[in-house]
């Protein structure tokens, strides 16, 4: 019998972008990262809260990731929030750059983790901000679906 895979294991989550941007779109994308990135990672020691990608030539990169230096790591560690370079096929990558250089959208890192195979992925959403009534206009349905969430509860 197949032994089952195990499951995605989340490093990093925005949380504030789903409330901060209109999510379009999401891509997954794997991160070029030194090895004592990745040894700080398995810890659990990163934040992309206030992260973004960013194209630069014909590539994309993360921007303002903090992935915070190994312990053992002495002088072999590494920058804390270096740009990161982003692996994307050619014809995603082009196609990101597009949309963010004429429809004016912005690339969003919503979630980093291991896939199955072990290795270091970014899923990256196509998002567009959202205007403060929209953002208020979300924060009455999230209330109001709680309260009735509540009351059904109490009632039956």
């Amino acid at each position: 019998m197949a032994k089952p895979s195990p499951p995605r294991r989340i490093i990093a989550e925005n949380r504030k972008a789903r409330f901060n941007y209109e999510i379009l779109d999401t891509i997954e994308a794997g991160l070029v990262l030194a090895g004592t990135e990745v040894k700080s990672l398995r810890v659990g020691k990163a934040n992309i809260a206030e992260s973004y990608a960013s194209p630069q030539g014909d590539e994309l990169y993360l921007i303002n990731a903090s992935i915070q230096a190994y312990s053992q790591a002495n002088r072999f560690n590494h920058e804390e929030r270096r740009h990161r370079k982003l692996l994307l096929h050619k014809r995603e990558t082009a196609r990101l750059i597009g949309a963010v250089q004429r429809e004016g959208i912005t690339l969003v890192p919503l979630r980093l983790y291991f896939n199955e195979r072990g290795i270091a992925k970014l899923e990256l959403a196509m998002a567009r901000g959202k205007k403060m009534h929209d953002k208020r206009e979300t924060e009455k349905k999230r209330s109001w679906d709680r309260e009735k969430a509540r009351l059904l509860r109490d009632k039956g």
